[in-house]
């Protein structure tokens, strides 16, 4: 049974929990329907917002129940007459999510809702048209690099004002409201036409569906030198393919690279968003953007070439028969910002790294004299200190680049930040003449500052009982094990279960990865990943610093052989796990 009643804007009290609180409800001339719902199982929500199958997620009330467990959670003041963003990749569910979000939105007292055109908004741009259009908040649906389609996944989170994810102590209310949630309060109006642009009115509730491009390109435009990027691309001797692996940074591909910067139109590839990505799974990296990877890696190879994920936060940089790991990636780019991106141009007011993100930027920041700070993996962690004015640039060896300008990792950013440099190294190269291309700018930086060889292993889909089981067992071993043990030719430093205290907010985020750091910066790591749907993903990450510029050139794998086979015996893995090979290897 539901009840409709037509809302003036008076707020109604409701009694939760023996604590009365006064409710936001709708802005005058929106009819509300009181649906009676029941709280469902599972919906934990983390700082990636709340993650499932995307069956799970269109089921009756499953989307809805989280949705209005959210509003729930917010201050109500607040929530009353605010204006919030909608947007995300464009898989499958989204549309009928959209829909199913301004009805709530509309139900709960929010009075303007601003929509990327077809529910497009990859997560930067969304974390822009917040910042830009001073919105309250921000819904992104996405379950960012996993794959999309009916049997696939589907997820949802919640922006602040800053644009970055919301703080675990709005995503633990969210969770706390879904366990008692037994109505929602949604609008009696029609679905809204979210395939052109402008604004549907109902009483004083507005939708505006906005350019998904255009606020985000705005302020690129503002970071970036576009004349400079643009006089490369359009070099009849310099080559490049972007590869958006059929999902939401297609939509942005032509109108960045192509019309504001000239680049051929044949240098953009998969970049129309399909709701299933072709099928595909967008997450880029060596193995899964394997097709970007057989061309960067073939005789005639582009001069660049770089890929983007599902949502667009991702990146994978490559040069001619030339891979750049991610860790590398931010380094480099943290190297020359102050002297190839305008928005740099007074210099760095920090850097920070996940702690699994090999130790290269650390470097960087030793010689530019900033602080380099150490965080567990999770943007949130990085947005505390930008916030602060103590971040300019970070990164995730997670493929995960990015700056101040926005609260999110940035991949068409960390793409355009490449081309940045490209083009001022080769500023002065006539036509025809050797280009510097992104091998040499790298090993440059090697010579420079030394090489960190860095590997990941990914084990997915793990059954989640004996990966805790491997986890517990190396915390143990961690313990136990004392500065001066061991393991092959390393000595170890020291061993633990990294824990954080962020210098900002105060708050200790503990139990983030068990590593064990030998007396030459080598190390190890440990780590249950939870950004998928279902089962647990170990990864194992391998570093070794290399200061010897003739040994820089070998092969990673070659490089890191003894160090990772230490790693697998440590944790007896494959006992665990049963698995005799990881899914990628990075």
């Amino acid at each position: 049974t539901t009840t409709t009643t037509t809302t003036t804007t008076t707020n109604k009290k409701k009694k939760m929990s023996g604590v009365v609180v006064v409710r936001a409800q709708a802005v005058a001339g929106v009819a509300v329907k009181q649906v009676p719902t029941k709280p469902i199982e599972g919906q934990k929500t983390g700082t990636s917002g709340l993650r499932k199958k995307a069956k799970e997620f269109s089921s009756e009330n499953y989307l809805a129940n989280w949705v209005q467990s959210l509003f729930l959670a917010l201050p109500q003041s607040e929530l009353q007459g605010s204006e919030m963003v909608l947007g995300g990749d464009g898989r499958w569910f989204s549309k009928e999510a959209s829909q199913i979000i301004l009805k709530l939105a509309a139900g709960n007292g929010v009075k303007k809702m601003y929509v990327g055109q077809n529910g497009y908004l990859a997560t930067p741009a969304a974390s822009a048209v917040i910042r830009a259009r001073k919105a309250y908040g921000g819904f992104i649906m996405s379950a960012s690099h996993n794959p999309g389609g009916p049997e696939e996944d589907w997820g949802i989170k919640f922006n602040s004002s800053a644009g970055e994810p919301a703080p675990e102590k709005i995503t633990d209310k969210i969770y706390g409201f879904t366990q008692t949630v037994n109505e929602l309060q949604m609008a009696d109006i029609p679905d809204v036409d979210l395939s052109k642009v402008g604004v549907t009115k109902f009483g004083d509730f507005e939708v505006e569906v906005i350019s998904p491009t255009e606020d985000y390109s705005t302020l690129l435009k503002e970071v970036f030198d576009f004349d400079l990027i643009g006089k490369l691309l359009k070099r009849k001797d310099f080559s490049m393919q972007f590869d958006a692996m059929h999902a939401i940074t297609g939509a942005y591909a032509k109108p960045i690279l192509v019309d504001a910067l000239g680049a051929p139109a044949s240098s953009c590839v998969n970049d129309t968003p399909l709701e299933d990505f072709n099928k595909g799974h967008p997450d880029p990296n060596l193995t899964y953007a394997k097709e970007l990877v057989k061309v960067m890696f073939s005789e005639n190879a582009p001069d660049f070439g770089a890929a983007s994920d599902g949502d667009g936060d991702r990146n994978m940089i490559l040069g001619n028969n030339f891979f750049v790991t991610p860790s590398d990636s931010v380094a480099i780019i943290a190297a020359n910002a102050q002297e190839c991106i305008p928005y740099f141009k007074s210099g760095l007011k920090g850097v920070a790294r996940s702690m699994p993100t090999a130790a290269a930027l650390d470097r960087v920041a030793q010689k530019l004299n900033v602080e380099c700070f150490e965080t567990p993996t999770g943007w949130k962690y990085f947005g505390n200190l930008m916030d602060a004015g103590k971040c300019s640039v970070c990164g995730e060896e997670s493929f995960g680049t990015g700056s101040d300008h926005i609260r999110e990792k940035d991949g068409p950013w960390a793409v355009l930040a490449w081309l940045s440099i490209l083009a001022k190294r080769n500023e002065n190269v006539p036509e025809g003449g050797k280009l510097v291309g992104v091998k040499e700018i790298t090993e440059a930086h090697w010579k420079t500052y030394g090489r960190n060889f860095f590997s990941r292993y990914d084990y997915e889909g793990c059954e989640s009982d004996p990966c805790n089981k491997m986890v517990e067992s190396l915390r143990e071993k961690a313990s136990k094990a004392k500065k001066g043990d061991k393991y092959g030719a390393y000595e170890l430093d020291y061993a633990d279960d990294f824990e954080y205290t962020d210098p900002i907010d105060g708050s200790v985020a503990s139990k983030q990865g068990v590593r064990f750091v030998f007396t030459d910066g080598s190390r190890f790591i440990f780590r249950l990943s939870g950004t998928g749907s279902s089962g647990a993903t170990v990864r194992m990450y391998i570093e070794q610093y290399e200061a010897d510029e003739a040994k820089q050139g070998v092969d990673a794998q070659v490089a890191l052989k003894p160090l990772i086979d230490i790693a697998l015996e440590v944790s007896e893995l494959q006992k665990f796990t049963g698995r005799e090979s990881p899914t990628v290897i990075t």
